[in-house]
């Protein structure tokens, strides 16, 4: 019995890696959601091009530590939890940041003004998404704080509800008021991308309950 707990505490320490990964890309969700927030409150095209190079050398951050997930994974004997879990929470984070940087990118390159309720709302829901999503990781490293990791999860999947009715609305305002046809087309497809970003939180949200339930 000694020996095999001699065994466990050469493996155990091991598997804090994935906590700690999980917690650095969901840090770096939060940097970039408030960055989003920065780039469709910058109504200069070169200042907004600047906070969106930041936003992709983010998300080349968050590629990075999604790649040292997924080789943890194939040489972690022992991880914290099923290795499904770990494989499709860190897909769902890394989606999360792809989109952020695909909303921010698609502003400028389309050159569209993102002063519009729409985009503005938006970003403001992407932002908060991103805090409770890293609320919610954070917590998985000892599952103690039950209530904050279900609050968190509430909270996303209301966000996501938000976002949907923003986006309706959005696009009934669009072909409302908007009579250049390009002007649609473009804005829609930047509510659209925005509007994934919280479905991809909700993903996210969805694959943390999951674990909690089999765990907790």
């Amino acid at each position: 019995m000694a020996g095999f707990n001699s065994i466990l505490k050469i493996f155990l320490p091991k598997d804090r890696v994935f906590f700690q990964l999980f917690e650095s890309v969901s840090e770096e969700l939060v940097k970039m959601g408030e960055k989003l927030k920065e780039v469709v409150n910058e109504p200069d095209f070169d200042k907004r091009a600047q906070l969106i190079q930041e936003i992709e050398d983010m998300e080349h951050v968050n590629d990075d530590f999604t790649h040292n997930i997924f080789t943890e994974l194939g040489k972690n004997f022992i991880t914290p939890f099923d290795r499904e879990d770990i494989h499709y929470l860190a897909s769902a984070l890394d989606d999360i940041a792809d989109y952020i940087y695909a909303s921010a990118k698609k502003i400028n390159f389309y050159r569209v003004n993102p002063n519009d309720i729409g985009i503005q709302k938006l970003a403001e829901l992407i932002s908060v998404g991103c805090v409770h999503v890293h609320k919610a990781v954070t917590e998985l490293r000892n599952m103690k704080n039950m209530r904050q990791i279900t609050d968190a999860l509430v909270a996303i999947n209301s966000i996501e509800n938000q976002a949907d009715d923003i986006f309706d609305m959005s696009i009934e305002r669009l072909f409302a008021t908007e009579a250049d046809a390009k002007e649609v087309i473009k804005k829609r497809e930047i509510y659209q991308v925005m509007e994934i970003v919280t479905d991809k939180c909700e993903d996210a949200a969805n694959v943390i309950e999951s674990i909690i339930v089999k765990y907790a």
